[in-house]
């Protein structure tokens, strides 16, 4: 295999370079590398999404849905239509249930195999990263220097951490919900294109990702809807529109071709759905969860238009404070330069154009949650990789006075900084849920938040020294190793001290109905719906708003019940 370096001020032959080690830069695998590759994936991974997953129960409201709809597949063997309490549950497609229903098959029914699909999309999403920056991660979107063999294997690792270990990614990843599934077949259809599109060069491999990428569209389909296809799509339109190929790739991608493979696998459960359930099925999930969330406000989900502002900029930490220059670094504005350059250097704007059309898209739609742009972190963990690839290889002689990125890095020490002191006064904050008075004295008693402080002082302290010593490009292990620690020491056993409180005495009421309840007794539930009851009995639970409503609700609903076990607040 050879590389041929191009001009791109010209588009003349610079040199080109033999496949040897030390100069093969997008070059597959060796035998090594793919295990050194999957040992780096693997332990991100495993500390990200893997490690006590299934330490604490379903966390109610959303989660217990899902695996509620899952187990009644797995028990009934109905595949087609979901149920939740004996209703139907039209929120979402298929996909996410059907795992959930083959891992209880597999390994029997227990939050881990709740959450299975989402640790599972979530490391492959980062392995996938992996992969491309690896292939294709030139770190300089403009130059035509051939970069050192090492820059794609920082921009691989680096990279592949920015994708894994940041809060939108863990929360999302580590319960048993479609956002991760979702999130990581978008991110795979994507990555799928990417690689097709940069090796025009190899026709046969070429139509192989192309493939891949019409198949994992439709599996984001089958998972969450036409969102699965409409983000995809609108991202490669907009990318093809900026780089000036939107003829060619329409030829590449072979539409028909693919359009049928998409067809053939995301559009039969939908018949079949509709024909079992006709137009209820329509109205609710076409009409209310798909076009009514994105014109009107769905379930009380308004937000000002700067909130994905926020969430990607708390979502995205500790990587967020260098995403501005990340963005900026690869003056997308110069447009003719970016469509003279090799395909297999586009990266960087891909990312970009995958970036920027979520988060416009969803800023767009009126119905706002953090989840929506959760497809987009894999794009900002690509340019977080880029950026720093470039700056740990490029020799100190060449760089230029960059004061945006010096900028960023302060920033970036004033963020941990800001951790710091928001760690220390957060038990202040705590205790407004009812559920879990007594939150803010057994957080300061557990220590969890003072180890969070140390983390991010140090983390602050470590951030002045680099840049007092002039080694800011090493400033990427500060957040790695501040943010590694701060999984381990203060986010999961702050996710179990929270479910001590909040979830495990749910669990326990559910052991009591399941013990104390009688075959012909209703279970009820007053004043506040707790869908994780309905999971661990296996048994329908009636769902009440108010004490003086039951009497009435049990004459209409149970008149032969001559008792009822009661869930509610003393």
């Amino acid at each position: 295999m050879f590389c041929r370096l191009i001009n791109v001020s010209t588009g003349e032959s610079l040199a080109t370079l033999s496949s040897s080690k030390s100069s093969q830069s997008s070059a597959i695998f060796s035998s090594r590398e793919y295990g050194f590759a999957l040992a780096i994936v693997l332990t991100i991974s495993w500390l990200a999404f893997g490690w006590q997953v299934a330490s604490t129960g379903l966390v109610d409201e959303t989660e217990p849905l899902f695996a509620e709809a899952a187990r009644g597949m797995y028990e009934t063997g109905d595949w087609i239509t979901p149920y939740f309490n004996g209703e139907t549950r039209f929120d979402k497609p298929p996909l996410v249930y059907w795992l959930m229903a083959i891992g209880f098959h597999l390994f029997g029914v227990s939050e881990w195999t709740v959450r299975l699909p989402s640790v599972l999309a979530a490391t492959g999403l980062t392995g996938f990263g992996f992969y491309t920056l690896r292939r294709f991660g030139f770190p300089r979107p403009h130059g035509t220097l051939q970069p050192d063999f090492k820059a794609f294997w920082y921009a691989a690792i680096i990279g592949a951490a920015a994708i894994a270990l940041n809060p939108e990614t863990i929360v999302w990843a580590r319960i048993g919900v479609s956002d991760m599934l979702l999130s990581g077949c978008i991110g795979a259809a994507l990555l799928s294109f990417f690689i097709g599109y940069a090796q025009p060069e190899t026709p046969q491999r070429q139509v192989r990702w192309y493939r891949a990428f019409y198949v994992f569209m439709a599996l984001a389909v089958l998972d969450k809807g036409p969102v699965g296809v409409v983000i995809p799509g609108l991202t490669v339109i907009v990318f093809s529109v900026y780089v000036g190929k939107v003829r060619e790739l329409l030829k590449e991608i072979q539409l028909l071709k693919g359009g049928l493979l998409f067809a053939a696998i995301a559009i039969p459960w939908f018949v079949l759905v509709i024909m079992a359930n006709g137009q209820t099925y329509l109205d609710s999930f076409f009409g209310y969860h798909n076009f009514d969330r994105f014109t009107d406000v769905v379930n009380g989900h308004a937000a000002p238009w700067f909130f994905y502002f926020l969430v990607v900029f708390v979502g995205f930490l500790p990587w967020s404070p260098f995403l501005p220059y990340a963005i900026g670094r690869l003056q997308f504005w110069k447009v003719g330069l970016w469509r003279r350059q090799p395909r297999s250097h586009h990266l960087g704007i891909f990312a970009l154009s995958w970036f920027t059309t979520i988060f416009v898209f969803f800023t767009v739609a009126v119905t706002k949650l953090p989840s929506y742009v959760l497809p987009l972190m894999p794009a900002a963990g690509i340019l977080t990789g880029l950026l720093w690839s470039e700056r740990l290889t490029t020799p100190k002689a060449a760089q230029k006075p960059d004061w945006g990125f010096w900028l960023s890095a302060g920033f970036n020490g004033v963020i941990f900084a800001v951790l710091a002191w928001v760690c220390h006064y957060s038990p202040n904050w705590m205790g407004d849920d009812p559920a879990m008075p007594d939150l803010p004295e057994l957080v300061r008693n557990s220590g969890i938040m003072a180890h969070a402080v140390l983390i991010w002082t140090l983390a602050a302290l470590a951030a002045v020294g680099l840049m007092l010593v002039q080694r800011v490009k090493w400033l990427w292990g500060i957040n790695l190793a501040a943010f590694a620690a701060f999984v381990i020491f203060t986010l999961i056993p702050a996710y179990r001290l929270t479910d001590s409180l909040r979830q495990q005495p749910l669990r326990e009421i559910a052991s009591a109905i399941v013990v104390q309840r009688q075959p012909s007794e209703p279970a009820i539930m007053v004043g506040f719906m707790k869908p994780s009851l309905v999971f661990y009995t296996q048994q329908p639970i009636t769902y009440i708003g108010t004490p003086k409503n039951v009497a009435s609700r049990l004459q209409e609903n149970r008149p032969d019940a001559t008792s009822a076990l009661i869930v509610g607040h003393p």
